[in-house]
């Protein structure tokens, strides 16, 4: 989980593929409407992210009852959100990217035919709850992309 350019997207393929597990992102659960909207620069409401937080947690749901074992990358940015993708449940385990203001900015500044706008980042950072830290694995994403990977791996003991 994290904010936008926190590194999800690059983090969760990198986990999953170390791992060999299947990587989901959530910008595929998203409604062709959130999309539009977003791509204009407006930010989600919380009945806009619904139907998606609700789709995600059920792709969740469904790996959970059958024993899969995989990577979703999600902004997650409320515990509410975090509620619906069954987060409490034992076998979920959470990451948090997090990075400052500028570093986040440059990497959605950089960023090539995405929906999601530099512009967007504050309100992104005024939505989001960190999650308290017995409850995350609280990584740093200014690190090379194979030091959070190895962090990921080693604290979860795999």
């Amino acid at each position: 989980m994290g904010v936008a350019g926190s590194g999800k997207t690059t983090v969760g393929e990198k986990l999953a593929a170390v791992l060999h597990w299947p990587f989901f992102d959530a910008d595929v659960f998203h409604s062709p409407a959130n999309i539009a909207k977003m791509s204009s620069g407006i930010p989600l409401t919380d009945e806009d992210r619904m139907p998606w937080l609700l789709a995600m947690g059920d792709a969740i749901k469904t790996c959970l009852a059958q024993h899969q074992k995989a990577v979703f990358a999600c902004s997650a940015l409320k515990a509410a959100y975090r509620n619906i993708l069954h987060l409490s449940e034992p076998d979920v385990k959470l990451v948090y990217l997090q990075g400052d203001f500028d570093l986040l900015y440059r990497r959605l500044q950089a960023r090539q035919n995405h929906f999601m706008k530099p512009e967007m980042l504050r309100s992104q950072l005024e939505t989001l709850e960190e999650p308290p830290p017995q409850e995350a694995i609280y990584v740093n994403v200014g690190e090379p992309l194979e030091a959070i990977v190895h962090h990921i791996t080693t604290t979860l003991g795999l």
